[in-house]
């Protein structure tokens, strides 16, 4: 059932280019490709370490892995895939993988055929991904398998009473790497034992990017001057409607917005939302960016250094689909606000606890939290304070898996 699952997914994903779909096309051109770029850079006799995430977010994940891998172990080259376009387009040329395309569709005949070609001597699935006829068949080659930086919760398949195929998938790791004991402990119920609680890799990840301070002379003049800067990252349409209106009253700070979605449609909306003068990063120059209130991210990969200028962060996402990386503001030692849709996210719940974080539900709330910040000064400081010392206390997960495999 599961097999006949991933057929009737290929034929809508065909079906939704069929139809224009973007996300959907890019992918099946993307598929096209896998095999013979395997074929063409796969060196013999070659140990290769396979990673795989299924977005971005996942990647970002993997890095510290990654980097860390390739610093300490030149012996192995690195395979990394990707389920989503939206993971591969940004990061496929990224030079610390030896190769990097799509994950095939899981089938049986994909699945042989990819790992007959990579071979791998140990493969890394980030977070969320468990294709079980990949896992099936590493686990009868016997393969190592690992999954990193995963979090279970109770609503999950694998803990269903109809869940019992999920299951045997998570028999097929070697180990998995949990964040959180909650999710060892889930695991522990259902019979899997082999779980080691690290933490999440992205700390490390986001402690590097502060320690790399990259130079963004644009930014830094842009944030120049005698006003706050209020960094929004991932905005969505639901978060503008939320956070707008007060900078459109409070011209003593100044914006800095990064879309979700990079399109001139997009980047027009925040511009006719926003009641003063805006400039787009990638047309902008020193004299344009120094007279602005507002810059306009329009381009990918800046957002994580961007927030080091400001001094209240807010990442979109919680009025939808959910938050996006709030660890990535929060490292600058900076208050983080979001939406409400953050259940599902460990690190936003800890950041609310010990009040680095702060939920906003309403344009009023919002407007209340900023007045609160602009009124006390030591407020703000406590609030970003705890947020950074969050963030650092909470890094090394990448240190503890390489030691516990021995690497």
């Amino acid at each position: 059932m599961y097999t006949f699952g991933i057929y009737i997914y290929i034929a809508f994903v065909r079906l939704a280019a069929l139809f224009g779909h973007k996300k959907a096309k890019q992918m099946l051109e993307g598929h096209k490709e896998i095999f013979d770029t395997l074929k063409k850079n796969i060196v013999p006799d070659t140990d290769y370490v396979w990673f795989h995430a299924s977005s971005l977010g996942e990647f970002e994940q993997g890095r510290p892995m990654i980097e860390k891998l390739r610093a300490e172990h030149p012996e192995y080259r690195v395979v990394l895939t990707f389920f989503s376009p939206s993971g591969y387009r940004p990061a496929r040329n990224y030079q610390q993988a030896d190769i990097v395309c799509y994950l095939p569709f899981d089938t049986k005949r994909n699945v042989k055929r990819f790992i007959d070609l990579v071979n791998p001597k140990m493969v890394f699935f980030i977070k969320y991904e468990f294709w079980m006829n990949f896992l099936d068949e590493l686990s009868n080659r016997k393969i190592k398998t690992y999954s990193v930086s995963s979090i279970f919760r109770k609503e999950q398949t694998f803990f269903k009473p109809w869940g019992g195929r999920y299951r045997l998938a998570l028999h097929s790791f070697d180990h998995l790497f949990v964040q959180n004991e909650r999710s060892r402990d889930l695991l522990k119920d259902i019979n899997v034992t082999n779980v080691s609680v690290v933490g999440d890799t992205r700390f490390d990840r986001v402690i590097k990017i502060l320690e790399q301070e990259r130079q963004l002379p644009l930014v830094e003049a842009f944030a120049k001057g005698d006003r706050k800067l209020f960094v929004v990252g991932s905005s969505w349409g639901e978060d503008e409607a939320v956070y707008m209106p007060y900078f459109n009253r409070h011209k003593e700070w100044k914006l800095i917005i990064a879309s979700h979605e990079v399109n001139d449609e997009r980047i027009k909306k925040i511009e006719e939302l926003y009641e003063g003068k805006c400039v787009r990063y990638t047309k902008a120059d020193m004299e344009a960016v120094r007279n602005a209130d507002c810059l306009i991210v329009d381009c990918f990969g800046l957002l994580s250094s961007i927030y080091r200028f400001g001094d209240i962060a807010y990442v979109g996402g919680g009025f939808g689909v959910g938050i996006h990386n709030v660890l990535e503001a929060a490292v600058y030692g900076i208050p983080v606000f979001f939406g409400p849709n953050n259940r599902k996210f460990q690190e936003a719940q800890a950041l609310k606890e010990c009040g680095g974080g702060l939920e906003i539900a309403s344009t009023i709330a919002f407007e209340e939290k900023m007045d609160a910040f602009a009124a006390d000064a030591a407020l703000l400081d406590k609030a970003g304070k705890a947020a950074g010392d969050y963030v650092s206390s909470n890094s090394g997960a990448t240190g503890k898996i390489f030691k516990e495999l021995g690497l």
